[in-house]
């Protein structure tokens, strides 16, 4: 069994999920943790030769320390670039939290350091006219690690998007602001609000980096902060 997992989701689409989980999967890999990676649903795949891949889980895959088929690292790949529940309806294809939570099940048995399970777009993307993500992170019952993309209106969205994460019962295990903003108006400001505010630890600050290098990004994530969400030891 995974000896960590962590649910992560972020402020918005685009804030930089993948970025930040394959950053974190990388730094993890630097300091000898084994690690695995999972995005259950993913839109905007390309026809390939092999079939439907979706670009945030082959960087997953290149990220992780442990090899996966893809089929596993992302079970479900939808190819227009919609939301998720919309392009599966057009397929004739159910999404529901209990055939989401089948593929996790098996992977979160597997005997690696860290699994990070990420979800896609904000926490309350539909699944269908009755369920979405947050219903499926829910079910699994792991720590939520939430990414900030640092741009205009994040504070909103970040306190909003914690504030429900912790009225579904989950624990917050903490923050990324990742900087998507290179010409953010009051970046410092805002950050110190953030982190005034929001109810967990910093884990990470990631500076804007060109071409979303997350090899790159892995020397801004404290190794403090990878022990703290491995064993605990480290402080953040």
């Amino acid at each position: 069994m995974a000896k960590k997992t962590y649910f992560i989701t972020g402020t918005d689409t685009d804030a930089g999920k993948t970025f930040v989980s394959a950053t974190l999967l990388h730094k993890a890999g630097q300091l000898g943790y084994s690690t695995l990676a999972h995005k259950p649903v993913a839109a905007g795949c390309e026809q390939t030769e092999e079939g439907l891949r979706n670009s945030d889980a082959t960087t997953l895959m290149a990220a992780m320390s442990e090899e996966l088929d893809y089929e596993l690292v992302n079970p479900i790949a939808l190819e227009p670039p919609i939301a998720p529940h919309i392009a599966a309806a057009e397929k004739g294809q159910g999404l529901s939290v209990s055939r989401l939570n089948g593929f996790a099940r098996g992977l979160m048995m597997a005997k690696v350091d860290l699994l990070l399970i990420e979800g896609a777009g904000g926490w309350k993307v539909p699944l269908g006219p009755r369920e979405t993500l947050a219903d499926y992170a829910v079910s699994l019952k792991q720590p939520v690690i939430l990414v900030v993309g640092m741009k205009l209106g994040c504070i909103s969205h970040a306190l909003l998007t914690a504030e429900a994460i912790q009225r579904d019962g989950l624990e917050l295990a903490g923050w990324v602001a990742n900087q998507i903003d290179p010409e953010m108006n009051r970046y410092k400001e805002n950050l110190a609000t953030l982190h005034q505010m929001l109810p967990a630890p910093l884990l990470a600050e990631v500076p804007y980096i060109e071409g979303s290098d997350w090899q790159q990004a892995a020397d801004y994530f404290p190794e403090a902060a990878v022990h703290h969400l491995l064993d605990k030891k480290g402080t953040v």
